[in-house]
């Protein structure tokens, strides 16, 4: 590494821009990949993301609201996640309205209408001053961009693409899923339509999930290279159980990954089925993830009532609207399969906004504003939504476990009776509720409570006693390492990291609009 990616001694760090043909093109596992690709090689290395749309969140230790994506990419650079990293979160709550989360920490609500017609562009600043301090404090900064750059239509209030890099003059590489098909299309059309000033920062391009033999691609690789005077950096292989923690895809994070591979026989006589029910606007499902990763669970996603017939353990995940979610259970006919559930001492677990759903009053003047409305009745449990938010990382211990955990939720829960006290929430029979994410990452506690699961649902399962959540996930970020290592030209990444955008990159005609 040469004198500029050093950031000590006053020096600007180098940074790169991971752009996207297309939203879920693979931006998020590649800037997780490049952060613990440099990690290994000694670089203090942290990722960024200017402005994220994602229901899936995680609270910094300082209490700040950002991205579950770039938290797991925090993870890959080995480094503490922070709000620097995510200062600006969009939670949808509607097809046209958001919660904004500015520095970790909610400022409103806005349609698309107007976030876009003003709001964002008054962000560039905070964004870029958050970028500066990351350069000022680390040897390199992996940014990644939102959708495509090629979103003519909202360039012109852009701060997570051009904007941002034309705004500190970082290089730009464009990811292609190939798998989706059309990839030098959709190359050289992102190139196409950017104005003359973006093109001269996009240096070159990724090619993502390819199956197959690489030599037959390189003659379009090479007429690609002729087209518009990029390389391509990299063809990086398909391969199974690399998704991370990413915006709202049910096909991302280890859970998605772990039910595209080989499932590993149960550690007991039979498997564990867990059902979760896929309610609206539903935040943080990666809650499943380490259910998933234990040998002889089998989780899938649900919308229909006899889906949970064969189901061992229902789960009912955080949302962003729960009295609308509340709502949807009663019409597909869910809410009352789960209360029958509950009356055969069948197992039920809430998470959060699963959790409020199950108690027996919502008073909601703040996310629906519907008044007071029935929950289902089957947790001795009032919830009264409150305008503050509580950000928390609470740590405690259950079912004789230690347990941590991260907390995001508008609703304050008075948990009124239950049989026993379950993290900062009650077990009332077989059914279990508490505002606690990230819970079931606690390896003994999970065990445990899988255990009284399949006492209370009649399975013969026994949860393997060596599973480490913390280490799969370790594994998975060093396979995404790998694959950057091995697949792309890490020199020339390096280069563009080093010593920034590359003079004399082409125009491609037409240019925008």
């Amino acid at each position: 590494m040469n004198g500029r990616l050093k950031a000590a001694g006053g020096a600007v760090g180098g940074g790169l821009l991971v752009a996207g043909t297309t939203s879920d093109a693979g931006k998020s596992v590649v800037t997780a990949g490049i952060c613990r690709w440099l990690a290994r090689q000694g670089v203090r290395v942290t990722p960024f993301k200017a402005q994220n749309m994602s229901l899936n969140s995680f609270v910094t230790r300082e209490g700040a609201e950002i991205g579950r994506a770039q938290a797991m990419q925090a993870a890959a650079a080995r480094v503490e996640p922070t709000a620097l990293m995510n200062p600006v979160l969009l939670k949808p709550g509607s097809d046209r309205s958001s919660q904004v989360v500015l520095l970790g920490k909610p400022v409103g609500e806005l349609s698309a209408r107007g976030y876009h017609a003003g709001r964002q562009e008054q962000l560039l600043g905070t964004v870029t001053d958050c970028l500066a301090e990351l350069r000022r404090t680390h040897d390199a900064v992996i940014c990644e961009g939102a959708g495509s750059p090629a979103e003519i239509n909202l360039r012109r209030t852009d701060i997570v693409n051009m904007g941002l890099a034309r705004a500190a003059r970082i290089p730009v590489v464009v990811v292609g899923d190939i798998d989706r098909g059309g990839v030098f299309a959709s190359f050289f059309g992102t190139t196409a339509l950017l104005s003359k000033e973006d093109q001269a920062l996009v240096a070159g391009y990724l090619v993502n999930k390819f199956r197959g033999d690489v030599t037959l691609l390189e003659p379009g690789l090479a007429m690609l290279r002729g087209l518009t005077g990029r390389q391509t950096l990299g063809v990086l292989p398909f391969a199974h159980g690399l998704g991370i923690d990413e915006e709202d895809g049910l096909r991302v994070s280890l859970r998605g990954a772990v039910r595209e591979s080989v499932v590993a026989p149960p550690h007991g006589a039979e498997v564990l089925r867990v059902a979760v029910c896929a309610v609206p606007l539903m935040s943080n499902f990666t809650d499943v993830d380490a259910l998933a990763a234990e040998p002889g669970v089998v989780v899938r996603f649900v919308d229909r009532a006899e889906e949970l017939a064969d189901a061992d353990l229902v789960v009912l995940p955080g949302t962003r609207g729960t009295v609308r979610a509340l709502e949807w259970l009663r019409a597909r006919g869910l809410a009352d399969a789960i209360a029958r559930r509950a009356a055969e001492g069948r197992p039920v677990l809430g998470i959060c906004g699963g959790f409020q759903m199950l108690g027996e009053l919502i008073e909601d003047e703040v996310e629906s504003k519907a008044g007071t409305v029935e929950g289902l009745g089957l947790l001795p449990v009032r919830v009264r939504f409150a305008a503050e938010k509580t950000l928390a990382r609470p740590a405690g211990e259950a079912l004789g476990e230690p347990v941590e955990g991260y907390e995001i939720h508008h609703g304050v829960a008075e948990v009124t009776g239950g049989d026993e006290e379950f993290l900062d929430g009650c077990r009332a029979g077989s059914v279990w509720g508490t505002h606690w994410h990230g819970s079931l990452e606690s390896d003994g506690f999970r065990r445990a409570l899988l255990r009284r699961v399949a006492a209370d649902a009649g399975r013969a399962f026994v949860p393997a006693p060596d599973t480490c959540f913390a280490a799969l996930r370790e594994e998975q970020l060093d396979r995404l390492g790998d694959l950057i290592e091995e697949h792309a030209d890490t020199a020339a990444l390096l280069r563009l990291i080093e010593e920034g955008v590359p003079d004399g990159l082409p125009f491609v005609p037409p240019g925008a609009p």
